[in-house]
């Protein structure tokens, strides 16, 4: 079956085309504003108005809670969010119950994904068993089984010489170690930043050096070892300056922000509210700035959702109680579209889709993140001119936890293809 995207503006090598594209076989055939010799009786033509077509969204970095935690999400659920999102690549963070910390269970999450997902979930791999204690692992065995990466995302390593083998071990193997960063002894209960508004609300802060601390360790250890060490949402501008150091001094480093990041700062929590409980915390205006600026001269590689749904019951009532964490993967383009590009002007349409997959596809080596012809027809088609509103029904994820629910906003998927079989179709279309 022969499908033709009809009428669509194409984001191409960094170009906004007006084309038609057409699919075969899963892959992009052709890309032109006349296919019509290459289109049969039973091509199926969809009829795209001007919509944009994009390489579909790549994100490092989603929390899919099974096994272990599937009243938060599924990887079925998950994964639909994301398509819904316009994602047809993203990497799975192993803090779930069992961890996968074994090549055994690393090939058995593998499966998992492969039989539950919508779109294409990479899987990685733990730094250290159970995520807490210092003991390493069989890196080799869980590359073996599908590993991409390794990561203790939710918890930082607390111990340099722990993390000093495991990046030797991922060095050897040619694999990204990749860090949630906080240091423990500085968290002192913290529940949000350690700023005005802390003190305002009456609730314990968490230090910005909790944060940057541990990237300053782990860049001399990154230096030492040579491993491709990548640094996950990244919050305060002293992380963002001791990264363009390193960068500077050709240390092997990439790092990620988050969307709420880049949207939101401790100023914007309107109270004692669970749902702007996440980590590392909405920072400082100062803080924020730097993370645009970071963003902009190429010090900040890429944007990642940390995706992470929790029940209603776990986000609701006090931040001193509530988790951490919010959902991303179905507002993330629209927001970011809305706010940055539309509004701010800060970034361009290209950037911002460069941001969201070609930069993440390439750091970390996945054949995705552009349109050519000859490629997997991996493809997020979205609505730029009509306005609509985040609605929490309209969410396919488990978890309703985010607070730009009620935004209105632009940008909303159409079409997720991945492979060129429709995983999304906005409701009511054809």
């Amino acid at each position: 079956m022969k499908t033709l995207l009809k009428n669509g503006v194409v984001y191409q090598a960094g170009k906004m085309l007006p084309n038609d594209l057409l699919i075969a076989d899963g892959v992009i055939k052709a890309l032109g504003t006349d296919l019509s010799e290459l289109v049969t009786s039973e091509t199926n033509v969809i009829e795209l108005n001007g919509r944009l077509v994009a390489p579909g969204l790549v994100d490092v970095h989603v929390h899919y809670r099974e096994p272990g935690f599937t009243h938060k999400e599924t990887i079925k659920t998950g994964s639909k969010a994301a398509a819904h999102g316009g994602y047809t690549t993203v990497c799975a963070m192993p803090n779930l119950d069992p961890v996968p910390d074994t090549p055994e269970r690393v090939k058995k999450q593998v499966e998992l994904n492969e039989t539950d997902g919508v779109i294409k979930i990479k899987q990685y791999g733990a730094i250290t068993k159970g995520l807490k204690s210092d003991e390493l692992l069989d890196y080799a065995g869980m590359k073996a089984a599908g590993a991409f990466a390794f990561s203790n995302d939710g918890c930082g390593v607390q111990t340099a010489g722990t993390m000093y083998q495991a990046m030797l071990a991922a060095k050897k193997l040619g694999m990204p170690l990749v860090a949630h960063v906080e240091d423990n002894s500085l968290l002192f209960g913290g529940v949000m930043h350690a700023g005005q508004k802390a003190k305002e609300l009456g609730l314990p802060g968490i230090l910005g050096v909790s944060e940057s601390s541990q990237i300053a360790r782990d860049l001399l250890l990154a230096k030492e070892t040579g491993v491709h060490y990548h640094v996950c949402h990244v919050s305060t501008k002293e992380s963002v300056e001791l990264i363009r150091l390193a960068k500077a001094h050709g240390i092997n480093v990439t790092c990620e922000v988050s969307p709420h990041h880049l949207l939101l700062d401790e100023e914007d929590i309107p109270a004692n509210d669970g749902f702007y409980k996440m980590n590392p915390p909405l920072r400082t205006k100062g803080d924020h700035a730097a993370l645009i600026a970071g963003l902009l001269d190429g010090t900040i590689d890429m944007i990642a959702t940390d995706h992470a749904p929790h029940s209603i019951d776990e986000k609701t009532g006090d931040m001193r109680t509530s988790a951490f964490g919010i959902t991303g993967s179905e507002t993330a383009f629209a927001l970011l579209y809305t706010h940055l590009v539309k509004e701010q002007k800060l970034l361009s349409l290209g950037k911002l889709i460069d941001l969201m997959s070609k930069a993440p596809a390439e750091k970390f080596g996945f054949d995705a993140g552009q349109i050519y012809a000859g490629a997997q027809a991996d493809l997020a088609i979205f609505e730029l001119e009509t306005e609509y509103e985040l609605k929490e029904a309209d969410y396919l994820s488990r978890g309703i936890n985010t607070p730009f629910t009620g935004q209105k906003v632009f940008g909303q998927t159409y079409l997720t293809l991945v492979d060129g079989r429709p995983v999304y179709q906005k409701e009511g279309e054809k």
